[in-house]
């Protein structure tokens, strides 16, 4: 039995998120699904973590067992035959026994788009956080560098996480501008629940004017209602795992 790694990308507008779930339309469901009618195996996928409903990726990465004997080079072109438009295997490649799509990761990088314009796009509708206030980006990008290396991000985790150990190392983070667009990509060791989510709407809050303490005493008081507010998953792309 091969163990297989293989690279996903997706748009999540149409799913519960990655996970499988009974009652729902989910990414890892789905391919499942689409491995069973090309080899008849009903296999369980890993995937390197859980995205969110409406959150896309354009590197999910994900390993299973598999027993059938069709060459990895020809499995990305035989699932994307059977899978939706919004779902695409680009990588397959085979790997030691050991390894584990999340715990042998080393660390992620994700992606957020915020569309900053008074008015609407509707190409960018399902793939970005629509922002239609002044946004100052100069200082955004400027508190934006506060959140690199090791810090307690307490205060940017969701309610419901089990959580105990909340410190992450955030290695980069950077911000552009492409006219109206906003890119946010930041890259760390792990990440809390929504995490990514709420530093990109803290950033829209200092943006705004609506937080005026510098992000690092945002930090240092640990507290979430000190944050901003959570962005919407349909702004978030998961783009890189590292092993």
């Amino acid at each position: 039995m091969r163990n297989l790694k293989i690279t996903i990308q997706y748009n999540g507008a149409n799913y519960c998120g990655w996970q499988k779930q009974p009652d729902s339309l989910g990414i890892q469901g789905t391919i499942e699904r689409a491995i069973y009618e090309i080899t008849k195996e009903q296999v369980k996928i890993t995937g390197s973590g859980r995205t969110d409903a409406g959150v896309h990726a354009l590197g999910q990465v994900a390993n299973l067992k598999l027993e059938s004997k069709i060459p990895y080079t020809q499995i990305p072109n035989a699932l994307n035959a059977k899978l939706p438009k919004d779902i695409s295997i680009i990588e397959c490649c085979e790997v030691e026994e050991e390894f584990h799509s999340r715990y042998s990761a080393k660390g992620k990088r994700y992606r957020y788009l915020i569309y900053n314009s008074p008015y609407r796009n509707p190409i960018y509708k399902d793939i970005s956080y629509h922002v239609k206030y002044d946004l100052d980006f100069e200082k955004m990008k400027k508190e934006a560098k506060s959140l690199i290396g090791a810090h307690d991000f307490k205060g940017f985790m969701s309610s419901g996480s089990s959580v105990v150990d909340t410190v992450r190392t955030i290695y980069d983070i950077t911000l552009s501008k492409n006219e109206n667009l906003i890119i946010m990509e930041v890259e760390g060791n792990g990440f809390l629940y929504n995490m990514v989510r709420i530093i990109a709407g803290t950033l829209v809050d200092i943006g705004r004017g609506r937080i005026n303490e510098c992000l690092a005493d945002v930090i240092e008081s640990k507290s979430r209602s000190n944050c901003g507010h959570t962005a919407p998953a349909h702004g978030l792309f998961l783009k890189k795992v590292d092993y």
